[in-house]
């Protein structure tokens, strides 16, 4: 385990079209935290994510992920280590069958035979999904929250050391939601989380970083920045329903 599995200094990205999306971000993140990344639109999110696993590589700055540093060399490494869950599992799940799904990362990685039956079952169960059950079914015939399920299954059963979600409660119900708060908030990994939906960001992270125009203007307790409503309308942001502490409201913006 890396006591900091992810280190950015000074990560910049401008997209073909001239939109600078990041400006000098510096973060890193230590091994078993889950960190809430927030955002509006348009704020950044998405495009930091895909840095995390060399989907996009720094064209400016510097990221080194599990002491590896972000090079073409690396990629295969890289995308080993860090899992990424993308917004949409129908982006992600492509396969004849939910076993195949689950299987494919693992046999790339060169795996066959019981030893890769063994850790894609395990998988499935560590999302509360029977093999038996759900292995021979497509998922295009599934719900949303189980699609979300076997998207999960798949990353983990590449064993990652860093999980990262790209809103992993977008298209879910209320209790699908439920659900996957419980999931993510079982798994002993290392965890980035960019969502929307600040109530799940109060109850999986303690940690919380804010992006608004490609950069980060708070990074610290999550309770501290969910509670500064003023703050969080700067940055087109709005207080989860379920906050209802006011003692903990702030006076005045923390400093980035």
């Amino acid at each position: 385990m890396h006591h900091n599995p992810i280190a950015i200094a000074n990560l910049s990205y401008t997209y073909p079209d001239g939109t600078q999306a990041l400006k000098g971000i510096n973060l890193s993140i230590q091994a078993t935290e889950r960190v809430a990344l927030v955002g509006a639109n348009g704020s950044g999110k998405s495009t930091l994510l895909l840095h995390f696993n060399g989907l996009i590589i720094p064209q400016e700055g510097e990221i080194v992920v599990g002491e590896m540093p972000m090079t073409p060399q690396n990629l295969k490494a890289i995308r080993n280590f860090v899992g990424l869950v993308f917004q949409n599992p129908d982006d992600q799940l492509f396969m004849p069958t939910v076993w195949e799904d689950v299987t494919f990362g693992p046999r790339n990685q060169g795996m066959q035979g019981h030893p890769l039956e063994h850790r894609a079952a395990a998988a499935m169960r560590a999302v509360s999904l029977d093999p038996q059950e759900y292995g021979p079914r497509n998922a295009n015939n599934l719900s949303g929250g189980e699609k979300k399920r076997v998207a999960i299954a798949g990353v983990l059963a590449m064993q990652p050391q860093v999980l990262v979600l790209d809103e992993p409660s977008a298209q879910l119900d209320p209790r699908c939601r439920r659900e996957l708060i419980y999931l993510l908030d079982s798994l002993p990994l290392t965890q980035l989380i960019a969502t929307h939906h600040l109530d799940l960001a109060l109850e999986l992270c303690d940690r919380t970083v804010v992006l608004s125009q490609g950069q980060i203007v708070y990074d610290g307790p999550t309770e501290s920045i969910l509670g500064n409503s003023k703050l969080l309308e700067q940055h087109a942001l709005e207080m989860p329903l379920s906050y209802s502490r006011p003692y903990c409201q702030l006076d005045h913006a923390p400093a980035a």
